[in-house]
């Protein structure tokens, strides 16, 4: 299941502040989340909390879309259809997570693979 948000035909939404468009960074950024925990992507856009996993997952992948695409929590929250709010609360859980040093490697290594993917697709 592909999420609604990602595949509008409006031909302004090409950037925003200058960035690339913001809900092709996010697939391009779910997808690597999804492979490296074990869910599919459709579960973490899905509309519903979902099991800890995927909740997680989207957790990580918001945190990614706000550190390495810059976009604010207004923006991610649009992305994933959530709130701002909620696109905040999982920053900061994610953030708190970064002290355990295995969690922040790997959180590292995913930053770089998604920055790597969306300036290949630039």
């Amino acid at each position: 299941m592909l999420h609604p948000v990602l595949h509008s035909s409006n031909p302004s939404a090409k950037t925003v502040s200058g960035r690339a468009e913001p809900e092709r960074c996010c697939t391009r950024i779910v997808v690597l989340v999804a492979a490296d925990f074990g869910v599919t992507a459709a579960e973490i856009w899905q509309a519903s909390r979902g099991s800890p996993q995927a909740v997680f997952a989207r957790q990580v992948a918001m945190y990614l879309a706000h550190t390495a695409l810059g976009l604010n929590f207004a923006e991610v929250g649009t992305c994933f259809s959530r709130d701002r709010t909620t696109a905040a609360h999982a920053c900061g859980v994610v953030e708190d997570r970064r002290d355990d040093i295995w969690f922040d490697c790997r959180i590292a290594a995913l930053e770089l693979s998604c920055r790597a993917r969306i300036e290949d697709a630039r």
